[in-house]
């Protein structure tokens, strides 16, 4: 058998979309997850969202076989720990007291996306175990070879994170709040899965937006324009500077993201008195629903949660969605009746101290995560004596 070569490459173009999503989208799925997609990663990379002026510079890192592309895992070498979702800093500040650089480090990622999906992405026909475990020590070789401290593999799957954790990674837990559609026919139908007082909360939340003169368009596909994307872009901005001071995405990116994979977007819009006042942009695969930008130029009591949760849900409904991913952090998803899951990350350390040292937290972490997650399910707003709780 041909022996496989791992080699590392610059931006998403430089590989192209079909070897990309050879591997990203191996059985060929009409709908695939629109996060491992060539289209977002050269949308992401292409509008110079994400460079290296940005603190991201693309080196993913790939399996040859015979010619062949087989394996890729998205990475990039970081100068900081913004738009990660999974939070290093204070493993920064502690290897920088002990002398240590700890950047640059590398990310295996989806830019400024906190969403669960495959990082270690393989072609049909490669040997999956075989392919999976090369990407994994690549990575760590790779961490020499570019003199970076460490490398960080977040939101990959469960059987992932798993196959890392076996190859002497270290494995992290958090948790995000999902929506489940158990086989509703309307939003009312899942309301009266509710307990009485959650079910009167959210009636009252949404008849305040209503009574306001809020009213809700869906845009897909081609149906969404520049103009919309002006007008999104506006919002976007506006919240995203009061929140973080710089948003990490440039106008560009909407556009490109747009050009390459528009039946994959959704673009909830709010409108009052003829004007759009608030936006939330989602995107869509794999049979779920994944909220991911918000913004708004006048306060609405209520309207948040209206335009990211309450209409996600009514969308996938009438979608015959499976799920809505909102997003990270959050707990007052949960009153929502978005439920707690576990997410994951596997970071590989070449520092011997900092290694122990977060190892032995991360211990203590994992423990607490899966505690809070039982306690958060036993808050489930859902009726005790429903399938849901």
């Amino acid at each position: 058998m041909t022996a496989a070569v791992a080699r590392l490459i610059g931006r998403a173009a430089e590989l192209g979309r079909a070897a990309w999503n050879a591997c990203a989208n191996p059985t060929g799925r009409a709908d695939p997850h629109p996060f491992t997609r060539y289209e977002f990663f050269e949308a992401v990379e292409e509008s110079r969202s994400a460079t290296p002026k940005t603190g991201w510079q693309p080196v993913h890192l790939v399996i040859e076989r015979a010619g062949r592309i087989e394996g890729l895992m998205p990475l990039y070498v970081k100068a900081h720990s913004q738009g990660e979702y999974v939070f290093d800093r204070a493993w920064a500040d502690a290897l920088e007291r002990a002398g240590g650089d700890y950047y640059p480090k590398l990310q295996a990622c989806v830019p400024f996306t906190p969403v669960t999906g495959r990082r270690l992405l393989i072609a049909a026909g490669a040997d999956t175990e075989a392919t999976r475990q090369a990407l994994l020590r690549a990575g760590a070789t790779a961490v020499e070879q570019l003199k970076c401290s460490s490398l960080h593999i977040t939101f990959p799957t469960e059987e992932e994170w798993r196959a890392a954790g076996c190859l002497g990674y270290l494995q992290r837990t958090d948790r995000q709040f999902h929506w489940e559609n158990r086989g509703y026919e309307s939003f009312d139908q899942f309301l009266g899965e509710l307990s009485s007082s959650k079910r009167k909360n959210l009636k009252k939340e949404r008849a305040s937006v209503r009574e306001a003169g809020v009213e809700f368009d869906w845009l897909s596909g081609s149906d969404i324009t520049e103009k919309h994307w002006d007008t999104f872009f506006r919002f976007y901005m506006d919240t995203g500077g009061r929140k973080w001071g710089r948003p990490y995405l440039t106008r560009e990116f909407f556009s490109r993201a747009s050009a390459g994979m528009a039946d994959q977007i959704v673009l909830i819009l709010a409108r009052r008195g003829g004007k759009h006042i608030a936006g939330a942009l989602n995107f869509l695969g794999e049979g779920v629903l994944f909220g991911r930008h918000w913004g708004a130029t006048e306060f609405v009591p209520f309207l948040h949660f209206e335009a990211c949760y309450h209409q996600a849900i009514e969308f996938a409904i009438a979608n015959g969605l499976a799920k809505v991913e909102a997003g990270a952090q959050g707990e007052h998803k949960l009153l929502r009746g978005y439920e707690p899951v576990a997410v994951y990350s596997a970071h590989f350390i070449a520092h011997e101290g900092l290694k122990r040292a977060v190892e032995n937290y991360h211990v203590a972490e994992r423990q607490a995560i899966a505690e809070n997650i039982e306690d958060l399910t036993a808050a489930s707003p859902f009726k005790k004596s429903s399938p849901s709780s």
